[in-house]
């Protein structure tokens, strides 16, 4: 029997408790912005949490045997990871593990740029000293520095790499090689490496498989922190529910003694949600990867087609990085507000405005908003003389990604 899920759906969240609906009050701006899809859960989940909602009490919770055994066997079918459940560490969110992550390894940290902005704050409010470099663009799309990596690590006091894979938010799910390069550098400079792989369940490609870090080697696996969570997947962020694998028992210590004391307990409804998803989500995730692909193919269609805009291809989730910078458009992302779609502003995720020319869109949205959201994007275009700037540029400058990632017109 073939199952039918309605991601056209319009499901309308404004004035509830939605971050990503609320943050623009009563204007008419289409939010875009926050990695928070607005379809609705999978039904299996959506009945898992009615059951347990049923049941009356919601007394202090923690996982049991059924869960983590959904968990493994998880890792087992999509990975070919054997976990020894040992090694989970329950976490009330992703963004929580990096923090714990940053306070549990000794020394200073290391990251690329563009990154999620989570990797940018949690080193300083550990107290660390951050150390990144850019990743390069080419005609292929973004790629690891790794020239100026090693460099930049060989100079540095970093004892901690946060890898973001796939990665927020160029769209990159990065490849065999270069995560062994990655190994090599962690082997070579003795660092821990902390992958944050939230986004493993989204990878658009259905002939490529999600590769986790510390499946490259038994030395991988023993210098590895992977976080991983249902919230991008199964669209259930606001339940709070993660876990990190953490093979190597010293690190894990560590790293649970960081949270002894500060990190609560995950809530029953986000265990509840977890293992309902990993048991019986995989046709709703089917589903949606295929969704996702046609809204990604029609932004990727539409953007190439407005002069001045540039997007990068996206492999894994649904976010869309986009650089404006042959547009010569002032604040890319107040820009586009005003015209009414609400986007990721691009000096987030970077060092001071180190990437204020591009702009993040949450493609994650029933094909009717999507559309809305390119027709306004093109109409704010075409109504400015970007046409005019554009060939201006073109005819005497090579746009580049000049070094320590400022972004600009090379002559």
């Amino acid at each position: 029997m073939t199952l039918h899920f309605d991601f056209d759906q319009v499901i309308d969240r404004r004035g509830g408790d939605s971050i990503k609906w609320n943050r623009y009050g009563d204007r008419d701006v289409l939010p875009m912005w926050v990695a928070d899809m607005d379809f609705a859960a999978p039904p299996a989940v959506l009945e898992a949490l009615h059951r347990r909602v049923s049941h009356g009490v919601f007394g202090y919770g923690q996982p049991w045997p059924s869960l983590t055994e959904a968990v493994l066997e998880h890792l087992v079918s999509e990975f070919s990871w054997p976990v020894d459940p040992d090694w989970l560490v329950w976490l009330p969110g992703l963004v929580t593990g990096l923090n714990v992550a940053c306070r549990a390894v000794g020394g200073d940290v290391f990251t690329a740029t563009p990154i999620y902005p989570p990797f940018l704050s949690a080193p300083r409010l550990a107290g660390k000293a951050l150390f990144t470099e850019p990743l390069a663009l080419d005609d292929e799309g973004w790629r690891w520095d790794f020239t100026a990596t090693e460099q930049t690590l060989a100079t540095s006091g970093a004892k901690l790499l946060l890898l973001c894979h796939p990665h927020n938010p160029v769209g990159r799910a990065w490849r065999d090689d270069e995560l062994e390069r990655i190994g090599t550098l962690a082997e070579e400079h003795d660092l821990i490496v902390c992958s944050d792989e939230i986004h493993c369940g989204l990878i658009l490609d259905p002939n490529r498989r999600h590769r986790p870090f510390a499946t490259l080697s038994d030395a991988a696996a023993r210098r590895s922190i992977t976080l991983m969570a249902p919230s991008k997947t199964f669209n259930v962020p606001g339940l709070g529910c993660a876990f990190a694998i953490i093979p190597e028992s010293g690190l894990r210590h560590a790293f649970r003694a960081v949270m002894d004391g500060i990190v609560p307990h995950v809530n029953i409804l986000g265990l509840t949600a977890c293992e309902a998803a990993l048991r019986e989500g995989d046709a709703w995730r089917s589903a949606l990867l295929d969704y996702l692909r046609g809204n990604r193919d029609r932004l990727a269609t539409a953007i190439a087609a407005l002069p001045g805009l540039v997007m990068a291809p996206v492999e894994a989730s649904y976010l869309a990085w986009i650089d404006t910078r042959a547009a010569a458009i002032s604040a890319p992302s107040r820009f586009f507000e005003h015209a009414g779609v609400g986007l990721s502003a691009g000096s987030d995720f970077g060092i001071g405005d180190q990437y204020g020319s591009f702009v993040r869109l949450n493609f994650g949205c029933p094909r009717t908003t999507l559309d809305k959201a390119i027709e306004r994007m093109t109409q704010a275009l075409m109504a400015t003389d970007i046409v005019g700037r554009v060939a201006s540029i073109a005819d005497g400058a090579t746009l580049c990604v000049l070094p320590h990632g400022a972004t600009g017109p090379m002559s």
